[in-house]
């Protein structure tokens, strides 16, 4: 009975992710962004400048994919790299004020969205559900 159970939440869990990444996305699309450029635009927003391993780090990617997505990103111009002063032979991932402002446009959508989403719950079960979730992250 407990695997069925478990394997019940567990696709229950799953479902609830996957809805949640679909309705971010689009709220993505304004930007043209991926959730990997966004995501690397929260890093920058949340630690400052970086070198790219470090940002790689942060996004728990290879140092290769985070070259293609600061790469997209400078493209766009929303970061550039610049000379690390303290090693030359190092670079440093920098937001420009486009990045920051397209970064801090993208957390503000995120949180309306968020809100929206968990507006079904009471602020009870959004406690509870927040309380589990934390629970499960520290094991």
């Amino acid at each position: 009975m407990a695997d069925l159970q478990t394997e019940g939440l567990s696709e229950a869990f799953w479902a609830v992710a996957r809805r949640l990444r679909h309705r971010f996305r689009d709220v993505l699309a304004p930007w043209d962004v991926t959730p990997s450029q966004s995501r690397a635009l929260g890093v920058l927003m949340a630690h400052g400048d970086l070198r790219l391993s470090e940002l790689a780090e942060h996004l728990h990617i290879a140092a290769r994919s985070a070259t293609e997505v600061v790469d997209d990103l400078q493209e766009r111009g929303l970061v550039e790299r610049r000379p690390d002063p303290a090693d030359r032979r190092a670079t440093l991932v920098i937001l420009t004020d486009q990045g920051a402002a397209a970064g801090t446009a993208i957390r503000t959508a995120r949180a309306q969205e968020a809100d929206r989403f968990f507006a079904t719950l009471s602020d009870s079960d959004r406690t509870e559900l927040a309380r589990i979730l934390q629970a499960l992250l520290a094991d």
